[in-house]
């Protein structure tokens, strides 16, 4: 990883490195992690060189951003970019063993609240957990029916109505450099982009080597208006990291049968080439001209090594055209390495 590797967030000043550190981890996301582990997990990711973090209140209901702020704060603002998230407060609700699939959170719940009012309060507590004096980043969490269903309709117009108001307000303020969404469907992003001027949308999950639905339509989009993309869930929950050795996880629950498959059928072209499937899932995003950046979530120490490598790996033109040519990947997906595609810095 080179600091040099890195790219605009839309049309704004402000760049972020191509390879970023993922916080839901930090909050205890399917298995928890100590105090201590945390420390040296960012500890280990500093002297790494990764410069851009995200979290989000959800993550462990505020323990992502205590422990991410914690780590930040002795560089003073030196040198990183940091994105958080609005939408969901946080409210006292006892300790529990785990909650929203995050194990031995703080002991609050989340109240979901979109409002002009509700994302300024959001915005103003997450600079109080963090501790820090600023945030670069400020993305509308979680908007979409795959968190609200048949509620999503009113809240979708209350987001992009008061939500919409206060973050560009906060933008127009300078007290944010950047707004987006941050989401697990890139049909909200489309449709939130008819409602405001956006700077980059943080999606999870919904373009890797698995999926590549956005290319239909969001994608050219975000190219056509300047909006960058950070590719969050670049593993689609681990399944891309983990393969088929066992019952990994696909979109936060055991991966079905169907990835399982062609997850298989992945497997068998990495093996022909002798590259490892999590450095195909990482380096693949980088090469659509929207993306800015891609942030996997790492939750042990040893992860910062294996991420570096993994994005590092040389990976050879006939790979990405093999996996075309198997219908693996779309025809129409950029590739790594091809021209007129982002470069992913090797």
């Amino acid at each position: 990883m080179n600091r040099a590797q890195q790219r605009r967030i839309g049309t704004t000043d402000l760049v972020v490195d191509t390879l970023g550190f993922g916080g839901a981890p930090l909050g205890n996301l399917y298995a928890p992690i100590s105090d201590g582990d945390a420390r040296d997990l960012l500890g280990t990711a500093w002297d790494a060189g990764f410069r851009y973090y995200d979290t989000a209140p959800h993550y462990g209901q505020g323990l992502s951003e205590r422990r991410l702020g914690d780590a930040l704060r002795g560089h003073r603002g030196g040198g990183y970019v940091l994105s958080t998230k609005v939408g969901r407060l946080l409210a006292p609700a006892g300790y529990a063993d785990e909650r929203h699939l995050y194990r031995s959170p703080m002991p609050f719940d989340i109240v979901y609240d979109y409002s002009y009012d509700g994302v300024m309060r959001s915005f103003e507590d997450s600079l109080q957990r963090l501790g820090l004096d600023r945030i670069d980043i400020l993305y509308l969490h979680d908007i979409g029916e795959a968190t609200h269903g048949s509620d999503n309709h009113a809240l979708f117009r209350t987001a992009m109505d008061g939500g919409y108001r206060a973050l560009d307000e906060l933008r127009s303020d300078g007290r944010v450099s950047a707004i987006g969404l941050g989401v697990n469907e890139w049909e909200v992003c489309e449709a939130a982009m008819e409602h405001g001027d956006w700077d980059c949308f943080l999606l999870a999950g919904r373009y890797t080597l698995l999926e590549q639905a956005a290319l239909d339509s969001f994608l050219p989009k975000c190219v056509e208006r300047q909006c960058s993309v950070v590719v969050g869930g670049p593993y689609n929950s681990g399944i891309l990291v983990t393969g088929t050795r066992r019952q990994g996880h696909y979109n936060y629950a055991a991966a079905p049968d169907d990835v399982l498959s062609t997850v298989r059928c992945m497997e068998a072209i990495c093996r022909d080439f002798d590259v490892p499937l999590p450095a195909a899932a990482l380096q693949f995003p980088l090469a659509h001209p929207a993306v800015a950046s891609v942030i996997p979530g790492m939750a042990r120490v040893k992860h910062v090594a294996s991420t570096r490598r993994y994005f590092n790996v040389p990976i050879p033109a006939a790979f990405w055209e093999a996996l075309r040519d198997e219908g693996l990947v779309r025809a129409d997906a950029p590739l790594p390495g091809a021209p007129g595609t982002g470069e992913t810095g090797r």
